[in-house]
């Protein structure tokens, strides 16, 4: 019962809007403007503040970190972490706050992945960079959506093949989230390829 109310807590943190508060005294409602994602890219896209974008992002990496680091105390099961993890990520993509709409859950994901596996998550996290810069260099479509997913694929599988059957799963069943998120993305991909 305990776990059930932290999972809902992790939910209720995840969904936490901080694209919305971001653009607090615009005017301007980020989930029906531009790419209509409440996340980091379309405040930046959209405003051109980073000031914005970055309040964006950082509420979102940090709402997934503080969800665990608040919830996570008397947990001695590993899973159950991955578990309110999982809430937390699932909270930003399909938020109560925004009619059960969402963001990607990348930046939650990256969050509660610095969490759970520090390590590993900021080892893999340059290929990100690495793949937004050769992507743009030779103009990918959707770069961004294809350097979010593939290093989320990396993080799933090294912690799959280093720490263990049961994380490694929960890990790849958070990126399936991230992975169905990105579905309008990967359509866009898929037609280019057909151009």
């Amino acid at each position: 019962m305990i776990l059930a109310l932290k999972i809902l807590a992790g939910f209720l943190m995840g969904a936490i809007p901080f694209a919305k508060l971001a653009m607090l005294g615009t005017g301007i409602d980020i989930s029906k403007t531009g790419s209509k994602n409440p996340g980091f890219n379309n405040v930046l896209r959209v405003t051109k503040n980073w000031w914005r974008a970055g309040v964006a992002l950082i509420g979102d990496i940090s709402k997934g970190y503080v969800a665990l680091l608040l919830l996570g105390p008397g947990e001695i099961s590993a899973s159950a972490l991955w578990f309110i993890a999982i809430a937390a990520v699932v909270g930003h993509c399909w938020s109560p706050f925004l009619k059960f709409n969402g963001g990607k859950g990348v930046a939650t994901t990256v969050g509660v992945l610095l969490f759970l596996e520090p390590w590993i998550t900021l080892v893999c996290l340059p290929l990100y960079l690495i793949l937004r810069f050769f992507g743009r260099k030779v103009h990918w479509r959707q770069e961004g959506a294809i350097a979010s997913l593939a290093t989320m694929f990396v993080i799933s599988a090294v912690v799959l093949g280093l720490i263990g059957t049961q994380p490694g799963l929960l890990a790849y069943l958070m990126f399936t989230i991230i992975l169905v998120r990105h579905t309008p993305n990967l359509r866009e991909i898929m037609a280019s390829r057909h151009e």
